[in-house]
C-alpha cells in the first residue's frame, strides 16, 4: 500500500488553544521542537504515527475525529467548491488555499457554511438538490469512513463467518435469533412495485426476486443495523442538518455503509486490495459484491495507520445525470464538477459489463486513473423499463502504479484532457464544446470560425 500523510494541522492547533498551551509547551511535551510543531499547525508537516500514539497519550487525543473536524471537510472539498464557475477568474492554486485553512480555518469553515447555504454550485435549483448536497458535504467531514461502524461490522463480521462458511445463510440466521424477523423471498407478481419491505407484524424481511444475491445480502445486513443504533444516531444527530428528509437520507447512506463493511470487512477487505491491486472483478467475487458496492466500498478505505489508495466514485445515467457523489479522502474535482464527454463514463453505458480504463487530466494538472463500467440496478420485469448507469471509480495517477487496471498502461504518457463541464472548462478549440465558459465573454465573428463555434475571450 502506497504511504499516505496525515495532515491535520488544524486539529492540533485546535487541541493546543483549548488547553491553553503555548506552541513551546506542547512540543515540549511531545518531545519534538517548536518549530517543528509550528510547520504541523501550519500544514507544512505531516503528522506521523509516533507523534500520533504521542498525542493521543498525552493529551487525550481521538485520532478518529481527525476527518470530521477539518474546516470545510479539508483541502478536496475546499477545492471542489473553488471550482465553481463564479470563482473561475480567481486562479487560487493549492499553496495559497493550504495556507487559508492552516491560518484561518474558522473563516474557511464560514465560507464552506455560506457557499452550501445558498445551494453551492448551481444556485437557485430545487430544494430536493440543495438537500442531496448537504448529506454529501455531512458525508465529506468524515471522507466518507466511518470508524466506529467499521470497528463494529467487523466484530459482527467474525460472528457470522463462525456460524456459517456462507454469509447469505448467516445473516439470515442473525435476523432470526436476534431480531426475529425471518426472510421471505417474493415472487415480482406477489410484490410488482418493491424490492424490499420490512412487515413488522408479520415479522418479516420481504425482498424481490428481482434483487441478484449481492442486494439480498446487502438487504439483509442493512437489516442488521439496528445492533448499532447509538452509533448511526450519533452520526447524525452530530450533522446537525436542516430538516427530517436530510436527515433521514444520512441515516440511509449510514446504514448502507454498515451493510457494506459487513459484507466486505475492513482488513480483510484492504488486505484483497493490496492483494489483487484493487482488481475490482475479483473483489467483487471474493466478497460476493456488486460492481457498485465494491466500487464504493473503495471510497471508505480511510482507517488511520490502514489506508487504502483514495478513490472517488461517481454513478452517471445516460442523461448525464450524476445520482451518487463519493469523493472518499481523494482531492478530485471530478466529483463535484460537470461531466466531460471526452470521458469514457459515458462509452461504458454502451458497452454493457465491459470496464473502460482511461488516464484523464483535468485543468489543473491533475492526472487520474479511471474505470468505468455500466451496471444495472436490479434485472426487472420483461418488457419493463430497465434502468442503466455507468458506474466509474478514479485515483491519482501517481498512485495508480500498482493497479490491476494500470498494467500494460504507461501512466506518464499523453491523458485525455477533460473539463468539469463546458459552463466550467476553460479549454480552447475543443471539438466537443458544446457551450462557451460561464466565466468568459462570448467572441461571435462574421469573418472566421475556429474549431467551436463558442469561442470565448481569454484571461
Amino acid at each position: 500500500m502506497a504511504e499516505h500523510k496525515l495532515i491535520a494541522g488544524h486539529a492540533v492547533r485546535r487541541v493546543r488553544r483549548q488547553l491553553g498551551l503555548t506552541q513551546a509547551a506542547m512540543a515540549d511535551a511531545l518531545d519534538i521542537s517548536p518549530s517543528y510543531l509550528n510547520l504541523i499547525e501550519r500544514n507544512q508537516r505531516p503528522i506521523s504515527a509516533t507523534l500520533l500514539v504521542r498525542l493521543a497519550e498525552r493529551f487525550d487525543f481521538d485520532a478518529r475525529t481527525l476527518a470530521a473536524s477539518e474546516p470545510g471537510g479539508g483541502r478536496a472539498a475546499m477545492r471542489r467548491r473553488l471550482g465553481d464557475p463564479m470563482f473561475a477568474d480567481l486562479d487560487i492554486d493549492r499553496a495559497e488555499l493550504d495556507e487559508w485553512l492552516a491560518s484561518a480555518p474558522g473563516g474557511a469553515e464560514a465560507f464552506a457554511r455560506a457557499f452550501d447555504a445558498r445551494g453551492g454550485e448551481g444556485a437557485g435549483d430545487n430544494p430536493h438538490d440543495r438537500t442531496a448536497r448537504e448529506v454529501r458535504r455531512a458525508i465529506e467531514h468524515w471522507r466518507n469512513h466511518f470508524p466506529d461502524l467499521d470497528a463494529a461490522a467487523e466484530g459482527l463480521a467474525d460472528e457470522l463467518r463462525l456460524s456459517s462458511g456462507d454469509l447469505i445463510p448467516a445473516l439470515a440466521d442473525r435476523l432470526r435469533t436476534r431480531h426475529q424477523l425471518s426472510v421471505r423471498i417474493l415472487p415480482v407478481e406477489v410484490m410488482p412495485d418493491r424490492l424490499k419491505r420490512l412487515d413488522l407484524h408479520a415479522r418479516q424481511l420481504q425482498l424481490s426476486e428481482l434483487l441478484d444475491p449481492a442486494s439480498r445480502a446487502f438487504a439483509m445486513a442493512e437489516r442488521l443495523s439496528g445492533e448499532v443504533q447509538g452509533e448511526v444516531d450519533a452520526i447524525v444527530r452530530g450533522a446537525g442538518l436542516s430538516d427530517r428528509v436530510a436527515e433521514r437520507l444520512l441515516r440511509r447512506h449510514v446504514t448502507g455503509y454498515f451493510a457494506a463493511a459487513v459484507m466486505m470487512p475492513y482488513a480483510r477487505f484492504l488486505r484483497a486490495c493490496e492483494a489483487t491491486g484493487y482488481d475490482l472483478e475479483l473483489l467483487q467475487r471474493r466478497f460476493g459484491a456488486g460492481f457498485e458496492q465494491v466500487a464504493h466500498r473503495l471510497t471508505t478505505l480511510g482507517r488511520v495507520g490502514a489506508r487504502g489508495l483514495s478513490f472517488f466514485m461517481l454513478r452517471v445515467d445516460r442523461a448525464g445525470q450524476v445520482s451518487k457523489r463519493y469523493a472518499g479522502a481523494s482531492a478530485s474535482p471530478l466529483v463535484e464538477g460537470g461531466l466531460c464527454p471526452l470521458w469514457d463514463v459515458f462509452a461504458a453505458l454502451a458497452r454493457p459489463g465491459e470496464p473502460m480504463t482511461q488516464l484523464i487530466e483535468t485543468e489543473d494538472g491533475g492526472r487520474w486513473l479511471t474505470i468505468a463500467r455500466s451496471v444495472q440496478p436490479h434485472a426487472g420485469p420483461i418488457g419493463g423499463v430497465k434502468g442503466r448507469f455507468a458506474v466509474v471509480v478514479g485515483v491519482a495517477a501517481g498512485e495508480a502504479a500498482g493497479l490491476a487496471a494500470a498494467r500494460g498502461i504507461d501512466l506518464g504518457a499523453q491523458a485525455m484532457p477533460v473539463g468539469l463541464g463546458c459552463s466550467a472548462c476553460t479549454r480552447p478549440d475543443c471539438s466537443q464544446r458544446s457551450a462557451p465558459p460561464a466565466a468568459r465573454a462570448r467572441i461571435v465573428s462574421d469573418r472566421e470560425v475556429g474549431m467551436t463555434p463558442f469561442a470565448f475571450a481569454g484571461d
